[in-house]
């Protein structure tokens, strides 16, 4: 039987144009189109050499811009912009966490990754991840960010997170926090490591939800927790619907039986759906992007997996996949990019999708480039050149 979202109402009609907010190793970047996403205008960088782990539109208020950024003389901290990037101003209270009682060792926030609107009921709220592993939430806008002690502060947390050593290269972080749009208490969270968890008292306390992940580098067979996902998303018309791309695979899980006003299942499981993938390119990648109209459309862009973990595309052939029936099967979309010797990855922030008709697919490489497609992935272009390593890539529409 087919989805209730399959046959949603039409796509908004855009007048004015799609931009994307490009979070760089050295700076910001905002690529504004023309109606037809097919001529595109670069304007940056914003805080030329600073670090940007993310920058983010609030959909409620249509030209805030909030920017994690790692500056050399400010720190970890978080600029907001009410003008769509014209004039920034810093917060006047950074994510940080509370000071250690005397004698004891605490933790400090070496850079903000992730920002996430709040609910739509809830004007001004944000959520904030940091790596190491911390929640933070701003009820002002992004102005002063206040530590989510539910979880910063549980007694399972170091357990649950591990050391400073298991996370990424760069340091394990705080990601992928999605808020149900049916209820802003019911929150997830991902965390390399740690694994998904989720909160249905916006915060105040947390469960693991990695029951059915592979986690190859743990000893212990299906733990309850010390996964690594690299990006997870909910889908916005069918919330209990979610994907992940794991560091072990791409799946889906899928908590709609318990019916739409019944309690959500406890037996919840995810579900390896990549390995239908080509094996000679595997299910290891950072970002997942979905169809914001379908559940069961996903696109991934895999990267080499193999035990040395070049992250590069798979031979030097980058390519996004898409599977268009929750990954029962998948198909190649590489026209237009590189066929050979181009060896760059994506990273989990930096590809994402607009919400017209067709989809706008974007993501940003490691190498510098923006790729966009307009006929949501059958062909792509080429649309900035030689931009620093790119860390995160979102959609702005007006």
């Amino acid at each position: 039987m087919k989805s209730s979202a399959k046959k949603p109402a039409a796509a908004k009609t855009k007048t004015d144009t799609v931009a994307l907010l490009v979070a760089t190793k050295k700076g910001g970047f905002i690529l504004s189109s023309d109606n037809k996403r097919r001529r595109w205008d670069i304007k940056g960088p914003i805080f030329l050499g600073n670090i940007v782990h993310h920058m983010a539109l609030d959909p409620r208020e249509g030209r805030v811009i909030l920017m994690a950024a790692k500056t050399g003389h400010l720190g970890p901290t978080v600029f907001r912009s009410r003008d769509f990037g014209k004039t920034w101003k810093e917060a006047s209270k950074p994510p940080a966490f509370a000071k250690a009682p005397e004698g004891e060792k605490g933790r400090v926030v070496d850079h903000v990754f992730w920002l996430t609107p709040g609910h739509a009921s809830e004007p001004g709220v944000w959520y904030a991840g940091t790596s190491p592993q911390g929640l933070f939430r701003s009820e002002d806008g992004g102005d002063t960010w206040e530590s989510v002690t539910g979880f910063n502060d549980h007694p399972m947390r170091a357990t649950w997170t591990g050391g400073l050593g298991d996370g990424t290269p760069d340091g394990p972080k705080m990601h992928s926090i999605n808020i149900d749009p049916r209820d802003p208490n019911h929150i997830y969270i991902g965390m390399s490591s740690g694994g998904v968890f989720e909160s249905v008292d916006k915060g105040a306390d947390w469960k693991p939800l990695n029951a059915g992940c592979a986690a190859d580098f743990i000893p212990v067979p299906d733990p309850e927790y010390g996964h690594d996902p690299h990006c997870m998303r909910l889908h916005p018309l069918e919330p209990d619907v979610l994907y992940q791309q794991n560091h072990c695979g791409i799946y889906r899980m899928d908590r709609r039986s318990a019916g739409p006003s019944g309690p959500r299942s406890e037996a919840a499981r995810w579900v390896r759906i990549g390995e239908k993938m080509p094996k000679s390119v595997g299910d290891i990648g950072f970002p997942m992007v979905l169809h914001p109209r379908d559940p069961d459309t996903v696109w991934v862009f895999p990267m080499d997996g193999t035990q040395v973990w070049p992250r590069t595309a798979p031979g030097g052939k980058p390519a996004t996949y898409v599977t268009r029936n929750g990954g029962k099967t998948w198909k190649r979309l590489d026209e237009g990019l590189p066929p050979e010797q181009a060896w760059f990855t994506v990273f989990r922030q930096a590809m994402t999708a607009d919400t017209r008709d067709p989809v706008g697919i974007y993501f940003g490489t490691t190498c510098g480039e923006v790729w966009a497609s307009a006929n949501e992935g059958e062909k792509w272009n080429c649309i900035a050149r030689h931009l620093p390593q790119i860390y995160a890539v979102e959609t702005a529409e007006m």
